[in-house]
């Protein structure tokens, strides 16, 4: 009886300091995590070591290897469906991408879940890129087509496809939720695109190009400055969040077809289809969870 009792006290004792010892662990704030905040860690680790790998290779060879460009995939680059969603080379697009998946994401993971924003972000991602693809290749040998959907020979990068996945499951579960739409950087975006297009050779276009980026980040920190005043800077939209991604789509669609614009619209509005898709879905397999999520957000 003693020794048994003292086998058992020495397991016991094991199972607390071992708890103890993970509870006081430095790096255990890793598995606190959200998926969310991982997929943003993992692209800015790909943004920093494509920073390096440019400096040792030009930017065009880092472009033909993992951006995804519509002739180059059905050529059997298929690779890039996935490598291009994970790519960024300009700061303001990194930071742009990475500050809208960080409140977007971290609040619908919190709705539907570790495993299905995870799921969804990449296949959503795939898809953006596979539905830009077919578009620009069939479509984008035209001027017009090249506008909307995009040239097959021009390369697509970066993580605004899966993101609007995002933006479109949250149109269905949470219709009437107010959110801001920061109008400022599009703005911003379309004037360069303007000013780019009648002054081409023009040696002030490097003057715009800083006045451009340098607002683009002041958008960025004014929204965590929690200034009002400031704030109104960044030009911020309110309306109901089922209104957001197609208001982010269709005006520059418009102006698109006027003026080359660097946003790949056909792969938002894939990213945005799988988003509905799925929202759609769970509204009618979990009929009960998804009206309370909409009864609590805005009704």
């Amino acid at each position: 009886m003693d020794k048994w009792f003292e086998d058992k006290f020495e397991r016991e004792r094991l199972r607390r300091y071992t708890k103890d010892r993970l509870n006081k662990n430095k790096f255990n704030f890793l598995r606190k995590l959200s998926i969310t905040n991982w997929i943003i860690l993992a692209n800015t680790f790909i943004f920093i070591l494509l920073l390096i790998l440019i400096q040792f290779f030009n930017e065009e060879r880092m472009l033909e290897l993992f951006a995804l460009q519509a002739n180059s995939f059905f050529a059997g680059k298929y690779w890039t469906l996935l490598t291009s969603m994970f790519m960024h080379i300009e700061l303001w697009h990194f930071l742009a991408n990475m500050f809208s998946l960080f409140f977007i994401g971290n609040f619908l993971e919190k709705l539907i879940g570790r495993k299905r924003i995870f799921w969804l972000y990449i296949i959503s991602g795939i898809f953006a890129g596979f539905f830009y693809a077919i578009m620009s290749y069939i479509f984008g040998n035209t001027i017009i087509g090249a506008r909307i959907f995009g040239s097959p020979e021009i390369f697509a990068i970066g993580a605004s496809g899966a993101i609007f996945s995002l933006l479109g499951l949250l149109a269905v579960l949470t219709p009437n939720n107010k959110v801001y739409l920061i109008a400022g950087p599009l703005i911003a975006i379309i004037i360069q695109a303007i000013i780019e297009s009648i002054f081409k050779d023009s040696s002030l276009l490097t003057l715009l190009n800083f006045i451009v980026y340098f607002y683009l980040l002041f958008s960025l920190f004014v929204l965590f400055s929690f200034n009002s005043r400031l704030t109104k800077l960044a030009i911020p939209i309110k309306m109901s969040f089922w209104l957001l991604p197609f208001v982010a789509i269709v005006p520059l669609v418009i102006i698109g077809l006027l003026l080359p614009l660097p946003i790949g619209n056909s792969a938002h509005f894939g990213g945005l289809l799988i988003g509905l898709i799925y929202g759609f879905y769970l509204k009618k397999k979990y009929k009960r969870k998804t009206a309370m999520i909409s009864g609590a957000f805005g009704g």
